[in-house]
């Protein structure tokens, strides 16, 4: 074969080479695993934020995957952790945030995460009431509010119509509450008032909206050593009047979680405190008006009504996953962060949104007039500036404590103890679990 054939040869096959690279498909994008717990309408908006993430670039691809409610999410990311199988981006409900940052190891915290991959990342831009529940000492944020809620009033306009109370008035304190939903009981509603998750709403908001700590220390953010306080008067007394009323179902205990959302959602109960995110649920599957209300308040308790405290969850990211998964995570967050993401995810889940930013362009936008009652949850948030009873809860083993308040709570409802009683163990049990979790972490 002659050189210059040789030659020939050697520039067809390099041409040909050239030519295939051409036309083969891109380098794959990287899959960013995102555990959730997110179900109903709230996890088909999940579905929609991963999906337009994933089509403004082409890099990342988040992943979501349901993992059953916030505990047995918490759960399954504990177990892979230990298998090393773990999602780089794990939901976690707002009470377990002492245990995560306790975790120190595990968790690889966002405002390093956003530093280390030079995004974009300003606290000052979110929220005060959400920004400081997941920030250290120092201020600096460990995880990414995600889906933040606050406990609202909803009501059955029809029912209320029926029973000749105004339906364009939402009941405002704890007696005007007592009193529509025994008249909404004698014109035929099954129950007046439930509510969801009882220790959240009747325990933890109800002390922060009265100004009343949950316990010392500053409802723990000032250390590992608080101690629960809730057995106080005004507690018990709020308590016994739930008992009270629930002998004629003028109250009507319907469960822990959201058990009793669907409840209200078929007409059954005309009055329901629940998440302000359980709007797109309610909005979904009721046929009748909904009203909407602030919680109700004690008035004779002097500094009520105060601020509620926020619900939900937020995102934690997990360490020992690929460094190029970690750019996308960065870059997701940041992508959550613009002010048109935040504020649809806002006006479609009735989630609060978690930067200034979007609270400005979703009332620039009219939504607030075309949709009365969707400001409540953030005037209600912002009502006073939060004091230590009332910028949220870091209590180790939480999780834990809400279900031994819910099991007390349980007794008071059912007449199986007095509320002093049932408060009163509540706060022994409580404080037996955070000595146990002070002790398990002696460094922080």
């Amino acid at each position: 074969m002659t050189q210059t054939v040789k030659l020939n040869l050697k520039f067809l096959y390099l041409a040909a080479l050239a030519t295939i690279a051409l036309v083969s498909p891109a380098q794959a994008a990287t899959d960013i695993m995102w555990w959730h717990a997110m179900s109903g309408e709230l996890g088909k908006q999940v579905e929609k934020l991963a999906a337009d993430f994933n089509a403004s670039q082409s890099e990342y691809r988040i992943v979501p995957s349901y993992k059953g409610n916030y505990t047995e999410t918490v759960t399954a990311a504990i177990f892979a952790f230990r298998s090393r199988s773990q999602p780089a981006i794990v939901q976690v409900n707002e009470i377990a945030t002492a245990t995560m940052m306790a975790a120190k190891g595990a968790i690889y915290p966002v405002f390093e995460l956003m530093r280390d991959q030079s995004e974009t990342f300003t606290p000052r831009a979110y929220l005060p009431a959400v920004a400081g529940y997941y920030s250290d000492v120092a201020g600096n944020m460990l995880s990414f509010p995600f889906n933040s809620s606050t406990p609202i009033l909803y009501y059955n306009k029809d029912l209320f119509r029926a029973a000749g109370l105004d339906p364009e008035v939402a009941p405002k304190t704890w007696p005007e509450v007592g009193a529509a939903a025994k008249r909404l009981r004698t014109a035929g509603a099954v129950c007046g008032l439930t509510t969801s998750w009882p220790s959240w709403i009747n325990v933890e908001n109800f002390s922060a909206f009265h100004n009343l700590p949950l316990a010392t220390r500053a409802n723990g953010f000032g250390g590992l050593d608080a101690e629960l306080t809730f057995n106080n008067p005004a507690v018990v007394r709020h308590i016994a009047q739930l008992a009270e009323w629930q002998q004629a179902k003028a109250f009507d205990y319907s469960g822990r979680g959201q058990t009793a959302e669907p409840r209200f959602q078929k007409g059954e109960c005309a009055i329901f405190i629940g998440s302000s995110a359980t709007r797109a649920d309610i909005k979904a599957n009721s046929k009748f008006e909904v009203g909407y209300g602030m919680m109700p308040y004690w008035p004779d308790v002097a500094d009520a009504p105060q601020n509620s405290i926020i619900g939900g969850a937020t995102l934690w990211v997990l360490r020992d996953r690929p460094h190029a998964e970690y750019a996308g995570v960065a870059k997701f967050f940041a992508f959550l962060s613009k002010p048109e993401i935040q504020a649809a995810w806002h006006q479609n889940t009735g989630y609060l949104p978690i930067t200034r930013a979007a609270f400005d362009m979703t009332r620039a936008q009219g939504f607030y007039d075309r949709n009365p009652g969707t400001a409540i949850s953030i005037e209600q948030m912002t009502l006073k500036p939060p004091t230590e009873n009332s910028k949220g809860i870091r209590l180790g083993s939480f999780v834990l404590i809400r279900d031994v308040i819910d099991d007390e709570l349980e007794q008071a409802f059912s007449g199986k103890k007095s509320a002093q009683a049932a408060m009163d163990l509540a706060v022994e049990r409580g404080n037996r679990l955070l000595r146990q979790f002070e002790r398990a972490n002696p460094d922080r």
